[in-house]
């Protein structure tokens, strides 16, 4: 089974075939990859490597990790699985209840609400005149353009 190792702390300037030529002392590895920019093209400072198994991944980490390249200490690691789909995803989905306009006109003419609230998500009375400027305003200059 092939494991994947982070490589971190990469020079923006490397690229694929430097970084396999420095791990080639590690035997035949599966796949050297640097993750790059997509609007510069330049490394975004860190790339995988996959090894074959788990003992030539552990030793990989223990001959690699901290060593120097392209004068910077790189940091690898086993790699963390990949998460599908969007961190929030995780996040229990938030519910409107129905009563939440009686509370927001509660608040407002109470003192100030905490914004840790479900109410959160209203802007502030206070500010709500201002933002819906800001909205026109926002609204008008992408028309515009």
């Amino acid at each position: 089974m092939s494991i994947r190792l982070y490589v971190g702390n990469l020079p923006k300037d490397v690229e694929r075939d430097e970084l396999q030529d420095f791990f080639q002392d590690a035997g035949e590895l599966l796949s050297v990859k640097v993750i790059t920019d997509r609007k510069t093209g330049k490394c975004r400072g860190f790339g995988f490597v996959t090894a074959k198994n788990d003992e030539q991944a552990d030793q990989i980490v223990e001959a690699f990790n901290g060593k120097e390249f392209k004068e910077s200490a790189l940091k690898v690691e086993k790699a963390m699985p990949r998460k599908k789909g969007k961190e929030k995803s995780d996040a229990p989905p938030v519910a409107k209840s129905s009563s939440s306009g009686s509370r927001t006109a509660r608040s407002s003419s109470s003192s100030r609400s905490s914004s840790s609230s479900s109410d959160s998500a209203q802007p502030d009375p206070r500010w709500a005149d201002e933002l819906s400027k800001l909205k026109q305003m926002l609204a008008s200059q992408t028309t515009n353009s």
